[in-house]
């Protein structure tokens, strides 16, 4: 496999100007601070092909839902995440030569994300200037950009370099429905050294608010040598000297304010200028240190460190990175986009991911607090839920599988009306915060009335076949996309019941006011009783290896397939999605991610070990992992089955899936919720972390390839450090009171 990107523990760092790779490595440098975020593109003109792309954490846009043949039930738009204002753009010359890397003859090339302080650092040498960059998106004040250059002359001749700095509405989405844009400036000026550019998103049909973002730079350094204003776009020239030993600094500051957080457009600037004058009287080296003591306060609790496997540990770092760029728990209104802030593919939006994958991190990582925050957003949107559900003519609430609001608006039928599974999920969130932390009060309280309108919802989706006294779930896509359309998905099954019976479990204890609100009959209870009792689950016996096995079957005919490994599939087929039609695939075996295996991810101890061995073995072997979120599952399943190579071998993958680009779809953003896995498939995998009765227990083992590995953990109220070296495993009390835990099987009290 092609590496672009060097390995290094913590940077990321490439040699290589290829015009091929540009979009992958503006993905891969992408920068946030969940407030707002932008790919690595360049500043400057760049000719040659490029995605430009900045946004801002909760601007969304209602995109007119396009499909062939409109279907009721459709939601009525597409929800966006929008490319914003243009708050980097600019001209640049060197002695009236224009930079733009695409047609310059270039030296010295160089391109870095320090992870480590959260900034991304470019150099390179054109026309005799030697350029140094740093771009950093304030991790301590949230609306705050900064671009810091540094100038020398690589030639021992003096330069002139003519800067024109603008901020740029004249923006699009590359996936807009129709190619409309969504912006319409409402005002614009040059003032007091300053220049700013008010936006609002364009009036919609739907009800959805629109949204104003204001951009107003400013500067230190160079003489400013003019100042314009046009419709779209506001520019601020500098002149640059560039002396013939020695160096210059040149600074552009950006301050972004939003009508999610003033009232009227006047505030919003006013906010804008005001902040702008507070950052005006810091140093550069104090907005920088405060940016990277924010990072390293962040790496102080996260950091997962492994010795003996540098592509490793770049690896996790890499993937926490950006996951901690995106969401960090900061406001409570936003969620975890798939693509965060690199890209516009899935951008912005809330998916199931959030719950199955982010949270078990959050709750390992930070404060109890984040993870609530992300539980009342889905108690927020209950009204959509419900929308939702009424959509399709059924009771409770059905939770979207793509949403800014809480609506559904995924537009795409097998997907967004069969990928119902995700209902489950949202409900297990409650179950997983509330075991892993004690803390009833969220099952107790607001969380009834999500959990027990999603059980509602399930005991209206179930049908009752009379012929083989079951109650049964047609019509649907499991977890694996790569079937669509199915009866009796055993996960979607498995986990309705689940829903219901644990509803039924801890009615008692809910608030008196919540049940008074949710006002269950018992006829209801009775007929949930009946589903738990009569749920119907396929399973069957079939070969593995030689030998007669009992499995959990995927779905009523996922046996009748040509069931070919998928390693005998020719690699230049792979990935199937971007080689097959859809009909080949549907027709296939082949698995995109864990499907009947993913309740057995969610509820370890739910199943023997015989019987997650079993479809581990079957289901394994037909997975091509070309989902993101694949590889993680099964490296923590492999791992609680002593199955070390291929646990190590998910990990990799899990960890290095957007730096070595496997699934070849990098380019249009980085996968941010499956970075969760890397982390997921160390504490939940190798060290093999469960929550039982309130007791926390590890398991650890260490991978052949490394040295060790450390990592550290919160947990009710105290912070932990598990270490695993050649000598074994060693756990450390760093924060809270006296705790009793389960290491390898012996309680050990730590103090």
């Amino acid at each position: 496999m092609k590496r672009i990107f060097e390995v290094n523990p913590w940077t990321v760092t490439s040699h290589d100007l290829n015009p091929d790779d540009k979009r992958l490595q503006e993905s891969m440098t992408s920068l946030g601070n969940e407030y707002m975020g932008m790919r690595g593109m360049f500043e400057e003109v760049y000719s040659g092909d490029t995605h430009q792309g900045i946004y801002v954490g909760g601007v969304w846009y209602p995109d007119k839902t396009r499909v062939g043949w409109w279907k009721n039930g459709y939601p009525y738009y597409f929800g966006k995440a929008i490319n914003a204002l243009n708050f980097v753009k600019a001209d640049i010359y060197v002695d009236d030569q224009q930079v733009d890397l695409a047609k310059n003859a270039v030296s010295d090339f160089e391109v870095t994300l320090d992870m480590q302080h959260g900034v991304l650092n470019r150099a390179f040498t054109v026309f005799g200037v030697k350029f140094n960059v740093t771009r950093l998106i304030s991790a301590a004040t949230k609306e705050l950009a900064v671009l810091h250059y540094t100038f020398s002359s690589a030639d021992g001749q003096a330069h002139t370099i003519k800067y024109a700095a603008s901020i740029d509405a004249d923006v699009v989405n590359e996936d807009s429905n129709y190619d409309e844009k969504f912006w319409q400036v409402l005002d614009a000026g040059n003032e007091r050294a300053t220049s700013f550019i008010a936006t609002q998103t364009t009036p919609n049909d739907f009800g959805v608010d629109q949204f104003t973002v204001v951009a107003r730079q400013s500067f230190v350094g160079g003489q400013q040598v003019a100042a314009t204003k046009a419709d779209e776009e506001v520019t601020d020239t500098f002149e640059i000297a560039v002396p013939a030993t020695g160096e210059v600094t040149f600074e552009k500051r950006v301050i972004v304010t939003t009508s999610r957080d003033y009232a009227d457009l006047a505030a919003i600037i006013a906010a804008g200028a005001t902040l702008t004058d507070q950052v005006a009287s810091q140093a550069y080296d104090t907005i920088y240190t405060a940016h990277a003591n924010e990072w390293t306060n962040r790496w102080s609790k996260a950091d997962v460190q492994i010795t003996g496997d540098d592509a490793a540990q770049q690896g996790i770092r890499f993937n926490l990175f950006h996951l901690f760029s995106t969401y960090y728990g900061n406001d409570p209104r936003l969620n975890i986009g798939p693509k965060g802030f690199t890209g516009e593919k899935y951008g912005g939006a809330t998916y199931w991911d959030t719950e199955a994958f982010a949270i078990p991190v959050y709750l390992g990582v930070a404060d109890p607090s984040v993870t609530q925050a992300l539980l009342q957003y889905r108690f927020d949107q209950l009204d959509g839920a419900f929308h939702n559900a009424k959509q399709q003519d059924l009771a409770g609430a059905l939770y979207p599988m793509v949403t800014f609001d809480g609506i559904e608006s995924h537009n795409e039928w097998e997907i967004t009306f069969e990928e119902i599974h995700r209902n489950s999920t949202i409900a297990y969130a409650i179950y997983n915060y509330t075991n892993i932390t004690g803390d009833h009060s969220w099952l107790d309280g607001e969380g009834a009335q999500v959990l027990y309108n999603i059980a509602r919802f399930w005991a209206d989706r179930v049908h009752y076949s009379a012929r083989n006294d079951k109650y049964m779930i047609h019509g649907v896509t499991g977890p694996n996309e790569y079937e669509n359309n199915v009866s009796n998905n055993f996960y979607t099954n498995w986990m309705a019941k689940w829903v219901i019976q644990y509803s039924l479990e801890h009615y008692a204890e809910i608030d008196a006011d919540q049940k008074a609100k949710l006002a269950l009959t018992d006829a209801e209870f009775a007929k949930w009783q009946d589903i738990v009792d009569k749920m119907y689950l396929p399973e069957a016996d079939v070969e593995i290896n030689g030998e007669t096995k009992h499995i959990f079957v995927q779905h009523d005919t996922f046996l009748d397939k040509d069931l070919t490994p998928a390693d005998q599939l020719p690699d230049e087929v792979r990935p199937i999605n971007q080689h097959w039609s859809w009909d080949r695939i549907l027709r296939s075996p082949y698995i995109k991610q864990s499907d009947a295996l993913h309740a057995m991810f969610y509820f370890p101890d739910a199943f023997t070990e015989e019987e997650k061995r079993n479809n581990f073995n079957f289901y394994e072997p037909l997975t091509v992992h070309e989902s993101s979120l694949s590889p993680s599952v099964h490296a923590i399943l492999a791992a609680d089955l002593d199955m070390e190579d291929k646990a190590v071998e998910m990990y990799e993958r899990a960890a290095r899936l957007d730096l070595d680009n496997y699934n070849n779809d990098t380019n249009d953003g980085l996968h941010i919720t499956a970075m969760t896995g890397s982390w997921l498939a160390i504490v939940q995998g190798f060290a093999g972390m469960r929550v039982r009765e309130g007791k926390l227990y590890l398991k650890p083992f260490l991978p052949k390839k490394w040295t060790s590995y450390a990592f550290r953990l919160v947990f009710r109220g105290h912070v932990l450090e598990v270490g695993m070296d050649a000598n074994g495993a060693n756990v450390k009390l760093i924060d809270g009171d006296a705790l009793t835990i389960n290491l390898s099987g012996q309680d050990i009290e730590l103090n």
